[in-house]
């Protein structure tokens, strides 16, 4: 029998490019002719006919099978959901913006079919098309996780990659509600190939990632792969300490020079108030974002609803 391949495509709002992408993806999938394809499109609530197109594209071709969730539940959950529903050998996750490259899924597929690899993976070598400032954040985002987490993550690593049975199974055996999937590709480890991969204009539409969806996506990164952040009170409240000491000690001794420094030790002090205050609220707010990840664990609410789907027929 020949081994298949489910190609799990999130979807947001992308009536505009999903003709496109159904066309190249299907002539991939021609090309492979050793492997037998199921294309699993994700929406994720969309607000706009990507439901509409995808069912279209279901009447006329069996392979396509479709998860529409009850209402935006973000691309972690349709990654999920895709990897939940895939009966496939081996699962790819790819864009439908076509900034991911179709025509790379034939090498991959031959790196953990005939090559001993694991999974097959995407590396950006540039950020070409995209905003400097989003590329500054991106780098100093890796530098400072790769730092203090104990799962390294690699720079310019993409969701777009082909996994075996194997790792799909591991990863779906994580059962954490704040899910992120970079973080959970490289903790559960397994030989990886890596290609490396230009950025692609988007080929229709627009970016569905704000600056703050950025920010919540790499806090989520951060408070999921480590406790670091949890230990900077501790380390502030030690230099604090040094310091007050140094402070008083410099303080004795200035009075006994030059005796009154009531002006200066008020100014001090009154600059170590509002200082000791900042740390204060910093920390407290540092362990409220771990208290608030813990209490939306707690809660075991169901990662996505689904309203409507065709993977059970």
């Amino acid at each position: 029998m020949m081994k298949k391949l489910s190609v799990i495509v999130p979807c947001y709002n992308e009536e505009a490019v999903l003709p496109a992408f159904y066309d190249e993806i299907t002539k991939v999938a021609a090309g492979c002719e050793n492997y037998e394809f199921e294309f699993i499109f994700v929406n994720d609530g969309s607000r706009d006919a990507t439901q509409n197109i995808v069912e279209a594209f279901a009447k006329k071709d069996e392979r396509v099978k479709y998860i529409s969730f009850s209402r935006n539940f973000g691309k972690e959950a349709g990654m999920l959901a895709g990897l939940e529903h895939c009966t496939g050998d081996f699962a790819c996750f790819i864009d439908a913006d076509l900034q991911h490259s179709p025509e790379l899924i034939p090498e991959m597929l031959k790196a953990v079919d005939e090559d001993g690899y694991d999974v097959a993976a995407c590396r950006r070598v540039d950020r070409k098309g995209e905003l400097r400032f989003k590329s500054v954040l991106s780098s100093i985002f890796y530098k400072i996780v790769n730092r203090i987490s104990e799962t390294y993550i690699d720079d310019g690593a993409q969701d777009y990659r082909v996994m075996t049975r194997q790792v799909i199974d591991s990863i779906l055996s994580m059962k954490e509600n704040i899910r992120f999937t970079k973080g959970i590709f490289s903790w559960v480890g397994f030989n990886v190939k890596w290609f490396p991969h230009e950025n692609r204009e988007r080929a229709a539409g627009d970016t569905k990632w704000s600056v703050t969806k950025l920010f919540k996506y790499a806090m989520d990164g951060i408070i999921g792969y480590t406790a670091s952040p949890l230990r900077i009170p501790l380390y502030l409240g030690i230099l604090l300490l040094f310091l007050s000491v140094v402070y008083t000690v410099c303080v004795i001794v200035q009075y006994a020079v030059i005796g009154a420094v009531f002006l200066l030790t008020m100014k001090v002090t009154l600059f170590a108030i509002l200082f000791v205050g900042g740390l204060i609220l910093i920390s407290l707010g540092i362990a409220g974002e771990y208290l608030a990840r813990i209490y939306t664990e707690v809660k075991d609410r169901p990662k996505y609803l689904i309203a409507k789907t065709n993977c059970d027929k």
